[in-house]
This record gives structure tokens, C-alpha cells and sequence, in this order.
């Protein structure tokens, strides 16, 4: 059974299809990458999943619940949740504490937080766990203004996984991120959750065939192809528009 279901959806500005008739669905524990050239629509879509955006035409479910109609915040509670492509952490406040009120707000024991670490041990111990799964524990009491911004991206995809989700939607995850610091961020996906399924956006191309199982590709707003990481390299369509360029989504 999918975790995540789109159905047909749409989304225009005025006369501009921004997305047009998409539809994909996503099993527990699958691995999809969305590409496609600047302006195939693949953050609006994105967008529209995670309910930033309302759809024109179209339904979302997410297992059984059809959540088409939810802001984000639900979505989030039932487990779809998103990273930015921009990182959007608090600078100045230290990573376990961040990861520790990420915890709260999920329990709805945010009240919590403002007691002495040591009253809210449990949280603290899985958010180290979170941490370890990252391999990012030397940077729990760290401040992100501290740290390299490969760093910075892995506390994003922490403060996501402390949200307990089922469905990972990853925005560009290795944009801004050096040359020197990508290996971080390749080693750290490796190691999500077996049972987690993640839908990713991203200009890299290596990342995309070495993590996908699936790749859905994008073009004016529509769906040109989807399929495994090799019948996207074989499709001559998919080739004359789109990697043939190289390989710029």
C-alpha cells in the first residue's frame, strides 16, 4: 500500500501551468527523486504536497487520508514533513536544544523545554540518537553559526526526522553545501531510516542515481518519465531534453 498518493495535480498563474496532471505514488521505505530543467515545476509540486501551496485540480493522500484540503502543520502531524533548500535553523541556539524542542512540539510537551536538561533526559537521549544516526554527535552542543554548512543541512535533516516522519520530502539538500562537504550529506541519506520514505529534489545528478530507486522527471509543469535510475539514462526523450543539457534540473 502507498504512503503517499498524488492524483492529478494541477497548478497555473494566469495563463502559466506551472504543474500540470501529476500524478506518482510512493511505497514505504522507496527512495524518489524528482528532476527536471529550471522551471519544470519541481519545487511548486513539492510545494503543493507539503501544503504551502493549494492545488488548482487534483488530490493528495497520505495512506488512507485524503489530505488535499490540510494546511501543512496537519500534514506534518501525520507525518509529511519538509526540508528547505534555503536552511532556515535558529543560529544562536545549540543543536541538542533545537533537536530537544523539535521533540516537544511533536509530543505537545513544549512547556518542557525550559526546565533543566537534566528533567527531560529522555528527549535528550533520542535526540542523540537522531544525532549518532547522522553521525553528528560531535556537534550537539554546537551552535549552527559554528558550523560548516554541510553540517547545517544534516541538523536540518534532523530536526525533520525528530518530527517522526513517514514521508521525507528533501529540497535541494546539497545546495550551498561545498564540493569539500557533499560526501557528508551522501553518507548521511545512506542512512535514513530503512522505512522511511523520501522524496528528493536536486540539481546533482550524482546524488540522484546513486540514491533513487525511482526518478520522476519534470518538464513544463508535466510528467515526461518515470522510472528506475537506468530507464531514465536510456530514455532518449529524457536525454534530449533534459540530460543531455547536462544534466541541470
Amino acid at each position: 500500500m502507498s504512503v503517499l498518493r498524488v492524483e492529478h495535480l494541477s497548478k497555473s498563474y494566469g495563463g502559466l501551468k506551472v504543474t500540470d496532471d501529476v500524478s506518482f505514488e510512493l511505497h514505504p521505505g522507496e527512495r524518489l527523486a524528482i528532476i527536471g530543467p529550471n522551471g519544470a515545476g519541481k519545487t511548486t509540486l513539492v510545494s503543493q504536497v507539503a501544503g504551502a501551496l493549494q492545488s488548482d485540480r487534483g488530490q493528495i493522500f497520505l495512506g488512507q487520508d485524503n489530505v488535499t484540503a490540510w494546511p501543512g502543520y496537519r500534514r506534518v502531524g501525520r507525518g509529511l514533513v519538509r526540508t528547505f533548500q534555503i536552511s532556515k535553523l535558529a543560529p544562536e541556539i545549540s543543536v541538542i536544544d533545537q533537536l530537544a524542542l523539535a521533540i516537544h512540539q511533536r509530543d505537545g510537551s513544549i512547556g518542557n523545554m525550559w526546565r533543566h536538561k537534566d528533567s527531560y533526559r529522555d528527549v535528550r537521549d533520542e535526540a542523540m540518537q537522531i544525532l549518532e544516526g547522522l553521525q553528528l554527535s560531535r556537534a550537539q552542543d554546537r551552535k549552527p553559526s559554528e558550523m560548516a554548512y554541510g553540517d547545517q543541512r544534516l541538523v536540518e535533516v534532523a530536526l525533520a526526522l525528530a518530527l517522526k516522519p513517514r514521508v521525507l520530502l528533501l529540497d535541494e539538500p546539497m545546495a550551498g553545501v561545498p564540493k569539500s562537504e557533499a560526501q557528508l550529506i551522501l553518507d548521511a541519506l545512506a542512512r535514513l531510516p530503512a522505512d522511511l520514505a523520501v522524496v528528493i529534489i536536486e540539481h546533482d545528478m550524482d546524488l540522484v542515481f546513486r540514491f533513487a530507486q525511482r526518478i520522476l522527471v519534470l518538464a513544463n509543469g508535466a510528467v515526461l518519465a518515470d522510472g528506475t535510475p537506468a530507464q531514465i539514462r536510456g530514455n532518449d526523450v529524457v536525454r534530449a531534453v533534459y540530460l543531455g543539457k547536462g544534466g541541470q534540473a
